[in-house]
């Protein structure tokens, strides 16, 4: 493993030569050598006494991104190739096979999709993997020549290809369907103004509505009325964490204005799709269970759908928790069972664990301003019972309620 602290900037002519077998057979001899912050200084005086310093340095700092991508392209990474920021800004291979089924679907047998702002290609080469070709438009130099060795990597040039280019310059004229992913970071931080996006969300909606279908990939904190008429936005989560969300255009929209998919590891993903002939979710006492629903689900406000599938209803109408008697199985939410119900203060709330011999500690809050890690130390539980504390308002009470996992 190449330690974190290593740090080397790649230009495309020492990724160029990482390419060649000279560089291959280095970046081979750095993955097996499993060097350390102990025994790193000494490699590196041994891979420079026989290779060039700047392919040492780009080896070196692959061999580091490919340690860091296992978490969002698992075994893959082994052969694929980054940039820091096109990492970081890559779709989770999870979700990316996920997205290129759903083109495989919609797509007419032989159509290809337009890639703008492609980055390492991670979205052309899943939907490449499932038989989809395209071409991918990436604006930056070394990003493009990266992608380009994705798809030498896994064998699928001749479905896919990369040119370097400005997104919002291309012609979607000829292709089925365009894929864009648009900036949303700078090097101030990330970027929640979708019209500060680049290019911006205008922009790019305007370039997919050229084309018969369009997906663009969006942060998932994008307001609601942003999203344009006739567009189905669709929310991901994966692992029970909220990863992105998209906007399906034309021929690509699935006929609801809203959607919840939750990826899960070996079964078929679940989705909720929007039930315009729900009103708002019935509010009721607290009953037996609270159930919490997936972030997903709050972020494309499917709480009342998810309500309705339990036989719920909300302890306040502003705070996305599900109450009811009974347990019914969901993906789209998680029940606990709930042991007591207080007014929130610390000594109480203290004395009601303590007397419950509450242990390992698990807080929740949804509408409460807590220091959680304040609050778990203010609370010192010290005994054998794992416990799930909830943190929320009920009007303008603040309410605690002591738990267990259902």
């Amino acid at each position: 493993m190449v330690p974190e602290g290593y740090r080397h900037r790649v230009d495309i002519a020492a990724f160029r030569e990482l390419l060649a077998p000279e560089g291959q057979e280095l970046l081979g001899e750095i993955g097996a050598a499993g060097a350390d912050e102990r025994t790193l200084p000494a490699m590196v005086s041994r891979l420079r006494a026989r290779h060039p310093a700047g392919l040492v340095g780009a080896a070196l700092t692959q061999a580091r991104l490919r340690e860091r991508g296992r978490a969002k392209f698992g075994a893959d990474a082994e052969r694929m190739y980054f940039t820091p920021q096109g990492l970081e800004q890559a779709t989770r291979a999870s979700v990316a096979r996920y997205r290129a089924r759903r083109f495989a679907d919609r797509l007419p047998p032989g159509g290809r999709v337009l890639d703008l702002g492609c980055g390492i290609g991670g979205d052309l080469l899943a939907r490449a993997r499932t038989g989809i070709g395209g071409t991918g438009v990436e604006l930056d130099p070394l990003t493009a020549e990266v992608a380009r060795a994705n798809l030498r990597a896994f064998g699928r040039t001749d479905l896919a290809d990369v040119r370097r280019g400005d997104a919002a310059a291309q012609d979607p004229g000829g292709y089925a369907a365009v894929f864009a992913d648009p900036g949303r970071r700078t090097s101030r931080g990330r970027v929640f103004d979708p019209e500060a996006y680049l290019p911006p969300l205008g922009t790019v909606l305007d370039l997919a509505g050229r084309a018969p279908g369009a997906c663009v990939k969006v942060a998932p904190g994008i307001p609601h009325e942003a999203v344009p008429p006739g567009a189905e936005a669709e929310w991901i989560s994966d692992g029970g964490e909220v990863k992105e969300a998209a906007l399906w255009l034309g021929d690509l929209a699935g006929g609801t204005p809203r959607r919840a998919t939750l990826l899960r590891q070996d079964r078929e993903p679940a989705t909720l799709a929007a039930d315009p002939a729900l009103g708002p979710p019935p509010v009721a006492g607290w009953g037996r269970f609270l159930y919490e629903p997936d972030g997903a689900v709050v972020r494309a406000h499917l709480v009342a759908e998810v309500a309705a599938l339990l036989g719920g209803a909300l302890a306040d109408p502003r705070i996305a928790y599900i109450t009811s008697d009974e347990v019914r199985a969901t993906p789209f939410a998680r029940p606990y069972e709930i042991l007591e119900v207080l007014p929130f203060g610390v000594k109480r709330v203290r004395a009601a664990l303590r007397a419950q011999r509450a242990g390992a500690l698990t807080i929740m809050k949804r509408g409460f301003a807590a220091d959680v890690e304040r609050l778990r130390r203010d609370l010192r539980t010290d005994g054998t019972e794992a416990r799930v504390l909830v943190l929320t308002r009920v009007g303008d009470a603040p309410t605690a309620l002591i738990c267990r996992a259902a």
